[in-house]
């Protein structure tokens, strides 16, 4: 695939393609208010944590005529369960129903008493609202402890992969070039999970494996940038460090353009034909790939320059002349 080519200058030497190292301030400034924006999303309105993280019982169920959510919730009142949660799941006529776990000291007594609420709100949705025993998809039930050491386990697992993912690229690289590709993904996964909060998506375990799935997938693109830059700089050892990064950017533009739109394809199918589960991982990476694309050119890409005027001689590796600007 390629590219519009414009001629442009970068540091008064001359070049075809697109001037992203140009925008890359501006684009920097939205970058990080997204991701403040995120943060205060994250920390003020929270997570819609699935039961995966919060322990009770999961009810998806599908019933074959015309039903309302008001019906659903007048049912789980009248039986006992007025504190479930009952949104639209899926296809028409279809719900999930969520039951916290009753707080009880004995944990015995807790199942007992989980029990018997559920088969009291099956009996009622099958005698007031005519559901069959193949209309009740799934019943899923975690215990509170087990929600939050998974929760602990998730947010663990996603603290070690960057830290891993620092050391790996610190050795395949330099450090220079590290903490760009960690800042990249952490902006990743803030403004995904940004997303999940303000629209107030379940947030479950699958969700943070298609987290972790993302992470790999936008390292990958900015590592075949990093090689290409690196590929580029013994080529242009008199060119500034700027000219040689958007060339670098601009060699893989199509490559990334292509596995963004392809792998973006066949997300878009799994969200709009599957459901459940599959569509909701589907939409994190979705949002993923979008924001992956983007930081890739605007968030790791320019870090290194970043990291050259904060600690000079940090891009040594690279052997440009300069990365300063030269006179037109």
């Amino acid at each position: 695939m390629t590219t519009a080519k414009q001629k442009f200058s970068v540091a008064g030497e001359k070049m075809e393609g697109i001037d992203f190292i140009r925008l890359a301030k501006p684009m920097g400034g939205l970058s990080l208010l997204l991701v403040v924006i995120s943060l205060a999303l994250i920390l003020t309105k929270g997570f819609n944590y699935g039961i995966d993280f919060t322990g009770g019982t999961e009810m998806q169920v599908k019933f074959g005529s015309a039903v309302s959510v008001e019906q659903v919730r007048a049912v789980l009142t009248e039986v006992g369960a007025g504190s479930a949660s009952v949104q639209t799941f899926g296809e028409a006529n279809e719900f999930l129903i969520r039951i916290g776990t009753p707080e009880l000291a004995d944990a015995n007594a807790q199942n007992r008493e989980l029990n018997a609420l559920l088969e009291k709100v099956k009996t009622g949705l099958s005698s007031k609202l005519g559901m069959k025993a193949e209309e009740l998809l799934r019943v899923d039930t975690v215990g509170p402890q087990v929600g939050s050491e998974l929760k602990k386990n998730g947010l663990l697992a996603a603290f070690y992969s960057l830290l891993v993912l620092l050391i790996y690229i610190s050795v395949r690289f330099d450090y220079a070039y590290a903490p760009g590709a960690i800042i990249c993904l952490v902006h990743d996964s803030l403004i995904t999970l940004g997303v999940f909060a303000i629209m107030g998506r379940e947030v479950n375990v699958q969700i943070i494996a298609s987290i972790l799935t993302l992470i790999g997938y936008s390292l990958n693109d900015t590592i075949v940038t990093f090689d290409r830059i690196r590929e580029m700089a013994p080529l242009n050892r008199d060119k500034s460090l700027a000219f040689i990064l958007n060339k670098g950017i601009n060699e893989t533009l199509g490559r990334t353009i292509l596995t963004a739109v392809s792998t973006l394809f066949a997300c878009l199918g799994l969200y709009f034909l599957s459901g459940g589960v599959i569509a909701e991982i589907a939409f994190t990476l979705i949002i993923g790939i979008v924001v992956g694309a983007y930081s890739t050119i605007y968030v790791a890409a320019p870090m290194i320059m970043l990291m050259d005027k904060l600690t000079p001689g940090s891009t040594a590796a690279i052997p440009h002349a300069t990365s300063a600007v030269k006179p037109a």
